[in-house]
């Protein structure tokens, strides 16, 4: 049993904000700014895209010491170390068939839909230049190549890179490690949980900064691509934002209503994350918030510290629907006749090149070049189609991918008897949240 503090701060009554200063609101309308700027004066909107980068290299800062952070003390408060790979076997079965599922769901749309159907489009006549560089990033994503990257060259080089699953591997190493120290390690224990109070404070105060970032990047992104950008291309992207939609409330409102929560509800509880991903189009953005909050609302520490950064890699529901629903559009626009066969082996193609895309800037783009490299029923060239349209789709697939490890954790959480069911139900209908119990002295159900 932990020490429980004497007062839970997000358990007392806390005065109402004032809705202008409250996060979520400042970013809508750094969105709308972002946009009306960058649609008025699109040369000033492009120009402001160091505003959006630079929020997002904050964040990316705080990222390697919160997962790190996290991962070590709930590991190292832990008494049965096998709950550690019980809760990552339950966690990687949940992201493999939702991931899986997802891609089934891209697929089985461009087939009733048929989005890139009647383009009569000739790929010797597409311009590849810019299509080329994502095309060569694709070739370092192969599977053995992205397992052996996991493993970090020397045990600090992972808080100096952007691999969030090196930063795991040695923070769960380091867990178990300081787990097994007994009383030795406790100093060490205490220490980093002490350290964990001022880098949240860090990540609070870098979130100041979130509506900055939020009305540069979309400055930037209707500057240089214009609203008109859409247009070209809005059969694909309708069908893309709708299949998304639909994914996060039917298939995942589903799995949250056999968990005993509402899928809406977790949605509006994340609200200012969601509106920070939207204006940055990184999930990345949002992450050490998600951690954050998710273990406000009730879930065990050592759960939120596993399954959020190691679901940032395996469990991207919006990349999946995108590679599959953006490959057939392809096919479709260039008259290219896919068999069941291919589209079977584009399928499993798809479900190993996407486990690489977190981290990687353009990550669908290139796991999409990286899948048709594999496939090459389907012109790769035909990737020029979309990519004037990819930064809108972009928006989309890191919001589903949001949604979709919001959800795990819950779900992975209460599959291991780690969840506070009153704490969770309280935070999602925004009321006094009761005091904090951990305990990871309790055992998990039988599976």
């Amino acid at each position: 049993m932990h020490a429980i503090p004497a007062a839970d701060p997000h358990s007392q009554p806390r005065l109402p904000v004032p809705f202008y200063r409250q996060l979520y609101f400042q970013v809508v309308i750094a969105i709308v700014l972002g946009v009306l700027l960058g649609h008025f004066e699109p040369a000033y909107g492009a120009a402001l895209k160091p505003l959006g980068d630079a929020f997002i290299k904050l964040i990316k800062m705080i990222i390697a010491p919160v997962i790190f952070l996290t991962i070590v003390t709930g590991i190292a408060g832990m008494t049965h170390l096998s709950s550690v790979s019980r809760v990552f076997g339950k966690a990687m079965a949940y992201f493999l068939t939702f991931s899986t599922l997802a891609l089934v769901v891209g697929l089985l749309v461009a087939n009733v839909m048929q989005p890139g159907a009647g383009m009569h489009i000739n790929p010797a006549d597409l311009d590849q230049k810019e299509v080329t560089s994502y095309v060569a990033k694709s070739h370092d994503m192969t599977l053995t190549g992205f397992v052996m990257d996991i493993i970090p060259k020397t045990l600090v080089s992972p808080f100096i890179g952007d691999n969030i699953l090196q930063v795991l591997l040695v923070a769960v190493l380091f867990g178990v490690a300081l787990a097994l120290s007994g009383n030795a390690g406790r100093p060490v224990q205490n220490f980093l949980e002490s350290l964990t109070v001022p880098v949240f404070k860090v990540v609070h105060i870098v979130m100041k900064f979130a509506p900055l970032g939020a009305f540069g990047a979309m400055a930037f992104t209707i500057g240089k691509f214009g609203v008109g950008s859409l247009l070209n291309l809005a059969e694909l992207v309708a069908t893309f934002y709708i299949t998304s939609l639909l994914f996060v409330l039917v298939v995942l409102g589903a799995v949250a209503r056999a968990c005993g929560f509402s899928v809406l509800k977790l949605i509006k509880y994340l609200k200012a994350e969601l509106l920070l991903v939207l204006g940055t189009s990184s999930s990345e953005s949002a992450l050490p918030s998600l951690m954050e909050k998710m273990e406000r609302a009730g879930c065990r520490k050592s759960v939120v510290g596993l399954v959020v950064p190691t679901g940032y890699s395996f469990n991207l529901d919006g990349t999946n629907i995108y590679m599959t629903l953006a490959a057939l559009f392809i096919a479709q626009a260039t008259d290219t006749h896919l068999t069941l066969g291919h589209q079977i082996a584009l399928l499993l193609v798809a479900m190993l090149s996407s486990k690489g895309a977190a981290g990687v800037t353009g990550a669908g783009f290139i796991t999409l070049a990286a899948t048709l490299a594999v496939v090459p029923e389907v012109p790769v060239a035909g990737m020029a189609l979309i990519l004037g349209v990819d930064r809108f789709m972009s928006e989309c697939r890191s919001l589903t991918n949001f949604i979709g490890n919001a959800v795990a954790t819950v779900v992975v959480s209460r599959w291991e008897n780690a969840l506070d069911r009153d704490r969770l139900n309280a935070a999602l209908d925004g009321q006094p949240l009761p005091p904090l119990v951990t305990d990871d002295t309790v055992p998990a159900p039988a599976v």
